[in-house]
């Protein structure tokens, strides 16, 4: 997590999109205090962003995903200090309502998805193509105003036009998820065809991005779970090998069913629980790539194994532009689908939040900020 000014105020500064507020009124998903669901307030009142850039996007919002971090945002984290009433949510969708005189990528009327991502764009890191590096690299919900509101506003920059086919529900679970998954597969492991990939807790957004985003490519893809029923529905995905992992030992089970040689690519968010089995799982030349920590983020590591293997392993956060565009393209010609598991209406968010803390979601939960919103998935293929 990166150590960002700590009040809303403070970053209000950094980016023109955190314009002056209109005198308009809009509802918002808010939290003012960290703790449990209780802290979840559906609010009237909340002041709506107005356009301030030439390159400014205010998007009228029709769905908010959630995603891991909302939970830990609703319970508190580390260097981030909330400014009442604090909108939470990442992911969203939405049809364009405004834009800046100098936008010209989106109009008024457009379907869009929110890349949650923001970054100065004039950084050493911004510029040599890997915004996620970006020293004031923030996302929506954690440290900018987030998504589960009627109104947002972001660069230009941060909006994707999408087919109007596309559901509502579907196109506010793709993004963090999608652009992480991808990130990770595509940009970091470089997966290709023919390798063999364990993915590992097959239900959640990133992994089951991942596991379309490996097909895709023509990899053999290993999946984990603690679910059989999750473990059954990742074939209809394509999953070649279903692991349940909480009755082996994965590292073990994936050495013994290909003879010792193990797999090309680990694809690890859960972090301390899974790390040795990862390894263990893991063949010679073998890439590991992570982007969290959910059971916990200290690993060990035996040295010894990381040199005479020639691993390599590698950290990735969230995803740029250019990757955005190319999984977006993905997105909407049906290569990658974004799993919804179910919709809630804002009214009762904290049903959908309930439902993320149970860890019994096959997919993205999802809260319709408009009432019109509803589950339309296509079907997997």
């Amino acid at each position: 997590m990166r150590e960002l000014p700590a009040t809303g105020s403070e970053r209000a500064g950094m980016y023109r999109m955190h314009s002056p507020f209109t005198t308009q009124r809009v509802r918002a998903l808010t939290i003012s205090a960290h703790g449990g669901l209780e802290q979840l307030q559906l609010r009237d009142d909340v002041p709506a962003p107005s356009l301030q850039s030439a390159t400014d996007v205010r998007v009228r919002m029709k769905a908010a995903a959630l995603n891991r971090l909302d939970l830990w945002m609703l319970g508190g984290l580390k260097h981030i200090t909330i400014t009442p009433p604090w909108i939470v949510g990442s992911d969203g969708a939405g049809v364009v309502e405004s834009v800046g005189e100098e936008v010209t990528s989106v109009g008024v009327g457009d379907h869009v998805v929110l890349n949650p991502g923001i970054s100065c764009r004039s950084c050493e890191y911004c510029l040599s193509g890997d915004s996620p590096l970006c020293l004031r690299y923030g996302i929506l919900g954690e440290h900018f105003p987030g998504t589960i509101c009627d109104l947002v506003v972001v660069p230009e920059s941060n909006v994707v036009r999408i087919p109007e086919t596309i559901p509502m529900a579907e196109a506010a679970a793709f993004p963090l998820a999608t652009l992480t998954a991808w990130r990770m597969v595509v940009s970091k492991a470089r997966v290709q065809a023919g390798e063999d990939v364990l993915i590992w807790g097959i239900g959640g957004g990133v992994a089951l991005a991942a596991l379309q985003i490996c097909k895709s490519l023509g990899a053999r893809v290993w999946v984990t779970s603690g679910s059989e029923e999750k473990l059954e529905r990742a074939k209809a995905f394509g999953a070649d090998e279903l692991l349940l992992h909480g009755d082996v030992d994965v590292g073990r089970e994936v050495r013994a069913r290909t003879g010792k040689r193990g797999v090309h690519v680990v694809i690890d968010s859960v972090g301390e629980k899974t790390w040795g089995q990862s390894l263990g799982a893991l063949g010679k030349r073998g890439r590991l790539v992570t982007c969290g920590g959910t059971s916990g983020p200290m690993v060990q590591t035996d040295v010894r194994r990381l040199f005479w293997n020639q691993w390599t392993i590698m950290g990735s956060t969230m995803g740029n532009e250019t990757e955005f565009a190319a999984a977006t393209a993905a997105f909407a010609d049906g290569r990658v689908r974004a799993v919804v598991d179910s919709v809630h209406p804002m009214s009762r968010a904290a049903d959908a939040y309930s439902r993320l803390q149970s860890g019994g979601q096959f997919g993205k939960v999802v809260v319709a900020v408009d009432g019109d919103v509803a589950i339309d998935q296509r079907a997997p293929g």
